[in-house]
């Protein structure tokens, strides 16, 4: 591995560690009184913006001439040159709820391409990583994206446009399409987690219609260096550079899924 992507995964790895740590402390602390609303159905805490800070000063430690993107304190900062992106609790929902499915989400980009990708599983206490070039992991495991072909037994995951309502008759159509060709559909409620398991081979295919460069960057390296592939609905790859929609899978899922949205889309 290159000396400085090592180094990136070491920073990335340690600071994901700490902030599970804390997360871990802090589930069931906070009672609705303490919960912002950013937007429909999109929660932020203390919890969320500590978890930041702590990460960010890690990662800043470890490479100074990094900059942190992150989902509560920077979402406008520029993903050129050498960045961070970083959702410090993604399923904020789930955990305010105590739903054992959220993740802190690291990545670190070159001009927006990740280099290196970090997902941690907090309830689950599972670690996921990928580094460009050098594969897909599960803690010291490697992983690969699933083998199925026939899209009646895929499993899919998906997430709801709970923020973008004027989405949801674009997403009721698709929805009726997944739910008609493949095997099952299933919503966890953190898209890292969700890309996460199409890496690992759990989810064969996952697609969602907003999502943003902190929900998928490090998710999106994960599924490519498990031998998968992800791109936004329109066919680029480039989805941590801006926020939109996100559809993976194994190639032949992948191939299908989209395919099967396009035509929703169309009608």
């Amino acid at each position: 591995m290159n000396p400085d992507l090592a180094q990136l995964l070491s920073a990335a790895q340690l600071a994901a560690d700490r902030a599970a740590a804390f997360l871990l402390q802090q589930e069931g602390r906070l009672g609705p009184e303490d919960w912002a609303v950013k937007g429909r159905s999109d929660f932020v805490t203390e919890i969320d913006l500590a978890a930041e800070r702590l990460i960010a000063a890690v990662l800043l430690q470890a490479v100074p001439a990094s900059r942190v993107v992150g989902e509560e304190l920077s979402p406008d900062g520029r993903l050129d040159g050498l960045a961070w992106i970083v959702d410090p609790l993604d399923g904020t929902t789930n955990f305010l709820h105590r739903f054992p499915m959220y993740a802190v989400s690291i990545a670190a980009a070159l001009d927006g391409e990740p280099l290196v990708g970090v997902v941690h599983n907090v309830p689950g206490g599972v670690r996921y990583h990928a580094v460009r070039g050098g594969g897909a992991w599960r803690g010291g495991e490697p992983i690969s994206v699933s083998s199925v072909t026939d899209p009646r037994q895929a499993l899919i995951g998906t997430g709801f446009p709970y923020c973008e309502l004027h989405q949801l008759p674009l997403y009721q159509r698709q929805f009726e399409a997944v739910i008609r060709g493949s095997g099952g559909l299933r919503r966890p409620g953190s898209a890292a987690l969700d890309l996460a398991e199409v890496a690992a081979g759990r989810f064969d295919g996952f697609w969602e219609l907003a999502l943003s460069p902190w929900d998928v960057a490090a998710g999106a390296l994960l599924v490519r260096e498990a031998g998968g592939v992800i791109t936004d609905h329109a066919g680029n790859p480039a989805v941590a550079l801006r926020r939109g929609s996100v559809v993976a899978g194994n190639p032949a899922v992948y191939s299908w899924l989209k395919g099967v949205l396009d035509a929703a889309r169309e009608t």
